[in-house]
């Protein structure tokens, strides 16, 4: 069926269909490993703490750690401690930009239509003040930023070519953006994006569709909050980490209730132990696979 089609779309570079034979991904991270592990909704500079001690003595890596509260609600004590706990742990860092639909005056968010909107900007002058997050978050230390709207992407990543931000930040879109195909993963890394969430549910010969569109990392939760599933599925994660290399296996978030909240440095130690069951799953079933050892991430946090 549709060979036509499949047939056009195979010379643009995408896949000519979800790859129902599940190939084995040959791309790797730029050290060769096949994955890293990645904790989002690590809320508060206590739950950031209490994540990476506690992974410390459970003996696993974190490699990112991902705030998604809005950098604009931490105060810039706060957001420094970020920075001295990843750079202490040889993690990377990715602050999310406080400015976004539900923390706007519109109201449309909040109607039935708001899951239409996510979580993107209304306005210039809102696409202005998240800018303005961004350099904020630089100049505290921040290095990579999770990004919630595509127009916003491609600003940021043209500021970035032009000098006006520095060269060695990275942008991450998130999974609330609702991307889910080939064809709008080919878009946003024509954007800037220098990795990519697509939505929560995707089907293995999905992702490896996916992995087929782009050369650019992909982050795929493993776990996930009620509030956005509640699905737990750190049994496909060895098959994630096949199809989908390089991938950032996303883990923890299935120990809160949302995307959005503050976490406590009790959620941290959960968050750390889900995580080590993700790094279990991975080791004992795909043993072949490489996971980025500590500091060896390609994004440094400095201290400033």
């Amino acid at each position: 069926m549709f060979e036509e089609t499949r047939r056009y779309v195979k010379t643009l570079g995408l896949p000519e269909g979800d790859l129902m034979d599940l190939p084995t991904s040959d791309a790797r991270f730029p050290d060769g490993s096949t994955y890293r592990i990645e904790v989002p909704t690590v809320n508060s500079a206590e739950a950031v703490a209490a994540l990476l001690e506690t992974s410390d003595k459970l003996g696993i890596t974190i490699n990112r750690v991902t705030e998604t509260y809005g950098m604009f609600r931490h105060t810039r004590q706060e957001l420094r401690e970020y920075c001295r706990l990843c750079n202490e742990y040889g993690a990377e860092l990715l602050l999310s930009v406080g400015p976004r639909a539900t923390y706007d005056t519109g109201a449309t968010v909040l109607s039935p239509q708001g899951v239409r909107i996510s979580y993107r900007l209304r306005g210039m002058e809102q696409v202005l003040r998240a800018v303005e997050d961004i350099k904020r978050g630089i100049d505290i230390g921040g290095r990579g930023f999770l990004i919630y709207d595509e127009g916003m992407l491609w600003l940021v990543a043209q500021m970035r070519k032009d000098g006006e931000l520095p060269s060695d930040i990275v942008f991450k879109t998130s999974a609330h953006l609702g991307h889910c195909n080939p064809v709008s993963f080919k878009v946003l890394e024509s954007l800037g994006a220098d990795s990519i969430n697509p939505v929560r549910d995707l089907q293995l010969p999905m992702m490896a569709a996916l992995r087929a569109a782009v050369t650019i990392p992909i982050d795929i939760h493993t776990d996930n909050p009620p509030a956005s599933g509640g699905f737990i599925r750190v049994y496909e994660a060895p098959e994630i980490a096949r199809v989908a290399a390089p991938v950032h296996l996303k883990t923890g978030n299935s120990v809160v209730g949302a995307h959005g909240q503050i976490t406590s440095a009790a959620d941290g130690e959960r968050m750390a132990k889900q995580a080590s069951i993700v790094v279990e799953m991975v080791s004992k079933y795909y043993p072949e696979a490489k996971q980025t050892e500590r500091g060896s991430s390609d994004l440094r946090i400095p201290v400033v």
